[in-house]
């Protein structure tokens, strides 16, 4: 029988869905806000088992609170996820067609592009190419920066990404719809889209995980193989990270499923 679902767990719920996404520090902090203003019991090493709790209420709704690895630095961060069919259409009702198919050709660089990166040059390129509506690039600026600000991408010196948030809550799609590309990663065993990967048995790591993994190692080797890590170990985490990393990603956190077909 799922315990009991007290106030403390559902304003903890309330404003994990309000943020989207919530870092894992964070996340700690509100659990004891929570906990200490409904007077209810807390432990700082219990955060774990009380959103255990949550997700037992939520499951016949077809949601869960997930967790997520920040491919940038490695911290853990939490979003409340929908688990039904229906969680592809999400952008559908909180973007125009237009903004919807800029979002996909913006994914279809970063998914064909090495590195998992597209420019904020290429991705403008674009505009005027879209079969909805051509769009301004001062139009495509301003679609980019709200992708940003909702957390859908995610913008360093002019190149774009997916964001944490995306990774988290489209992560069963992509293993689902791109098996043959999409991995998770060897340590975390969440969805690696930044990534290395050994070239003797194929595995992939994210950038923090090998970072962490491989610290004080003189002659780095994979945790599966045990064969010789030919990549360079990452050393600073400044923003995102693409030394020596092969890209494993395919983000179709869309509503584009019909858009992507036309």
């Amino acid at each position: 029988m799922a315990a009991q679902m007290t106030n403390a767990h559902r304003r903890f719920l309330q404003v994990l869905m309000s943020n989207g996404i919530t870092e894992g520090s964070e996340a700690r902090k509100l659990h004891q806000h929570c906990c200490e203003t409904d007077k209810v019991y807390y432990a700082h090493d219990k955060l774990d088992d009380f959103i255990s709790t949550i997700n037992s209420h939520l499951q016949p709704l077809f949601m869960q609170i997930r967790k997520g690895i920040s491919e940038e630095d490695g911290r853990a961060h939490y979003a409340v996820v929908n688990l039904a069919e229906t969680e592809v259409t999400k952008m559908a009702s909180d973007y125009t067609e237009i903004e919807l198919e800029l979002f996909r050709k913006t994914m279809d660089l970063i998914i064909l592009s090495e590195n998992g990166f597209a420019s904020s040059t290429d991705i403008l390129n674009l505009a005027d190419q879209l079969k909805t509506k051509k769009m301004k690039k001062k139009e495509a600026e301003q679609v980019l920066k709200v992708f940003v600000e909702d957390k859908w991408l995610s913008e360093k010196n002019g190149e774009y990404t997916l964001h944490t948030r995306c990774i988290i809550e489209m992560e069963q799609y992509i293993l689902s719809n791109y098996q043959d590309v999409a991995r998770k990663c060897n340590l975390c065993h969440s969805l690696a889209i930044q990534s290395q990967v050994c070239e003797s048995c194929g595995i992939g790591m994210h950038l923090p995980c090998v970072r962490k993994y491989f610290r004080g190692q003189t002659e780095p080797r994979c945790p599966k193989c045990n064969e010789f890590w030919s990549c360079d170990t990452p050393v600073f985490f400044t923003g995102v990270n693409r030394m020596g990393s092969q890209t494993y990603h395919r983000a179709p956190l869309l509503a584009l499923d019909a858009a992507s077909k036309t």
